[in-house]
């Protein structure tokens, strides 16, 4: 547990130090050269931007928030439903599998002007963009996790008469579960990343919004305050996800302990 603790410490000692770095290094830059604050505000000026106005920020840190729960829930959960059927379905995996190798290298942004045409602009849309993005990591990892474990596990199963059911929950759930968090990790991120692209072009609120009017305004320390909240937030999705992967791993270890 105290090794647990200071692994803990030391995983956010880091990123902190580096933070504080890269905070330095813009504050010299702003205070050292003649970059104009109209161009890059010191840090500030930011901070004093965001205490100045907390609700505009935290409102519209909510409704990016809500787009993303919204989006990324229905990318994720259909994406771990196809991921079952690809695992397990021979003949669906061969017919559907190329194409969603092939539909993921497609930049998901020029999926937008079509959701405008059929959905027009509105939150519709942007959730619809979102699980679109967050779809095809999950469900290709997932599959290809669900597909990882050695037959030799499945032939032990087999020799104590274990149906498919046991197979699926004590054998190939366990050796997908790195594969399904990595796609997780990758969904959660890109679900951020696709509510400020979303709020861009069909939302009137909303962090990437908010960024939006401080670049048509040419107001800087409004776009960087906007982004130091977006930051923010998609850290503390990211970092939801790997504390529930943390706990996933010592429950799953606790079990094999148990069994032991």
């Amino acid at each position: 547990m105290n090794r647990r603790i200071r692994i803990a410490a030391t995983d956010a000692i880091y990123p902190a130090i580096a933070l504080c770095v890269g905070v330095a290094c813009w504050w010299a830059i702003t205070v050292m050269t003649d970059v104009p604050s109209f161009m890059l505000p010191p840090p500030d000026a930011v901070v004093a931007r965001l205490i100045g106005n907390p609700q505009l920020y935290l409102a519209n840190a909510w409704y990016t928030l809500e787009k993303v729960i919204y989006g990324g829930s229905i990318g994720i959960a259909s994406g771990i439903i196809l991921a079952v059927f690809i695992a397990y379905v021979p003949w669906f995996r061969r017919a559907i599998y190329p194409y969603l190798v092939t539909v993921r290298v497609l930049p998901k942004l020029a999926i937008a002007p079509l959701l405008l045409i059929y959905l027009g602009t509105g939150m519709a849309t942007a959730i619809v963009f979102i699980a679109l993005i967050t779809f095809f990591p999950l469900v290709l990892n997932t599959a290809a996790g669900l597909n990882r474990a050695p037959a030799t596990h499945h032939e032990l199963l087999q020799s104590v008469n274990a149906g498919p059911i046991e197979r699926i929950l004590y054998v190939d759930v366990p050796y997908a579960i790195p594969d399904v968090f990595a796609g997780l990790k990758q969904s959660v991120t890109l679900a951020v990343v696709g509510a400020v692209v979303a709020e861009w072009v069909v939302a009137d609120n909303g962090l990437g919004f908010l960024i939006l009017m401080g670049s048509e305004n040419v107001r800087p320390d409004i776009m960087l305050a906007a982004l130091l909240v977006l930051l923010l937030e998609g850290l503390l999705l990211y970092g939801a996800v790997v504390l529930t992967q943390r706990g996933v791993d010592g429950w799953l270890d606790l079990e094999d302990v148990g069994s032991g």
